[in-house]
């Protein structure tokens, strides 16, 4: 249970472009050719492309089907060890549901490219007395929360998923990254605030490499209809 450490690390593409020039950016492609399969970023991730914290409904709270659990629109509060629902108004309200999905965050559909970072729901089921029928042991299995994962926004900034911020669970168009070794590079701040400075920048998202501008020295996976990322060095 904890907040989501961003900036995992991002293998690049294999056959990167022939004009990167420098040794050690030779060297990054080279490691990068032995590594075809690399780990890809293709919807929400936490420390390394995992899911982040965990959400579990409060004690007593109504989950039925007409009060669902972190809906879209609904907030959390943040916390160390666990994040709970809380109204939107209230002054415990730190962040917003963008998107919110059943089902397990490896192969699931992808946040919005701007999601702070992501929320892994377990599945739950509410108290019940003995012989209720529409309890926990229910056919009709009223009040159970299934497993999914919520997509998550600041409601107020830093917001590190925007383009450049140096955080979030994906990378997109905007994000800067440094070489962290063995063919990886990570995330981090376009501004240099950051604990490394920045090293390439991902320009575009396009179709295939071929796609990519005549400026592009790394290729990056981002997964979805543009999976290319065309980086070019940071200036």
């Amino acid at each position: 249970m904890h907040r989501p450490r961003q900036g995992g690390p991002v293998r690049p593409l294999s056959g990167a472009p022939a004009r990167a020039g420098p040794a050690g950016l030779t060297a990054l492609v080279a490691v990068a050719a032995l590594t075809v399969l690399a780990a890809l970023l293709t919807g929400c991730r936490g420390p390394a492309g995992a899911p982040a914290g965990d959400a579990r409904s409060a004690p007593g709270r109504a989950a039925g089907p007409g009060a669902p659990f972190l809906a879209v629109g609904a907030c959390s509060s943040f916390g160390t060890v666990s994040f709970t629902e809380v109204p939107c108004a209230g002054e415990r309200a730190a962040a917003r549901v963008v998107a919110r999905h059943d089902g397990a965050v490896t192969g699931g559909p992808p946040c919005p490219p701007t999601t702070d970072f992501v929320l892994r729901i377990s599945a739950q089921r509410p108290a019940h007395e003995p012989g209720d029928e529409d309890g926990a042991d229910g056919a009709d299995g009223d009040g159970a929360i299934p497993r999914g994962y919520a997509c998550m926004r600041n409601l107020e900034p830093p917001h590190p998923g925007d383009p450049g911020a140096g955080g979030g669970p994906r990378t997109i168009p905007g994000d800067c990254l440094y070489d962290s070794g063995r063919g990886r590079v990570r995330e981090t701040a376009c501004d240099g605030s950051g604990r490394r400075a920045p090293r390439y920048r991902i320009t575009e998202a396009a179709t295939g490499r071929r796609a990519c501008p005549a400026s592009t020295v790394l290729y990056v996976q981002l997964g979805g209809d543009r999976p290319v990322g065309c980086a070019r060095r940071a200036r």
